[in-house]
C-alpha cells in the first residue's frame, strides 16, 4: 500500500483584458472548451471572475492540488505541447492581454 503524500495547493490567476466586456461569454467557452486539461490537475475548481470597474477585465481562478512531484515538474508540464496550445489559443483570442500566476496561500490554519 503506498503511503499517502500530502498534496501541493496551488491557485492559478490568468488576468485576461478583453477588446469588450461581451467576451465573458467567448471566455467561459474557452473554459468548457478545454476543462479536460484541468483534469490533470484534479478536483479543480474553476470561477470566472469580472471587474466591476472594468468590464472588459478578467480573471480565471483556478484552485487545485496537485502530487508534489507533478508541482515540482510544472515547468515541464508548462512546455508540453497541449499546454502550449492552450495558451496560445488565449493570447490569439485576447493578443499580449493574458497573464498568468500561481500561488500558495500561507495563511495560517486555525
Amino acid at each position: 500500500m503506498q503511503a499517502n503524500t500530502a498534496k501541493a495547493r496551488r491557485i492559478l490567476y490568468l488576468k485576461i483584458k478583453a477588446p469588450s466586456a461581451d467576451a465573458a461569454k467567448l471566455i467561459l467557452s474557452m473554459i468548457k472548451n478545454v476543462s479536460h486539461l484541468y483534469k490533470v490537475f484534479g478536483g479543480a475548481k474553476i470561477r470566472l471572475l469580472r471587474n466591476a470597474d472594468d468590464r472588459a477585465q478578467f480573471l480565471q481562478v483556478i484552485e487545485y492540488e496537485t502530487d508534489p512531484s507533478v508541482e515540482s515538474g510544472r515547468q515541464k508540464f508548462a512546455s508540453e505541447p497541449a499546454m502550449q496550445n492552450l495558451v496560445q489559443a488565449w493570447r490569439a483570442m485576447f493578443p499580449g492581454t493574458v497573464d498568468a500566476d500561481i500561488y500558495e496561500d500561507v495563511t495560517e490554519e486555525p
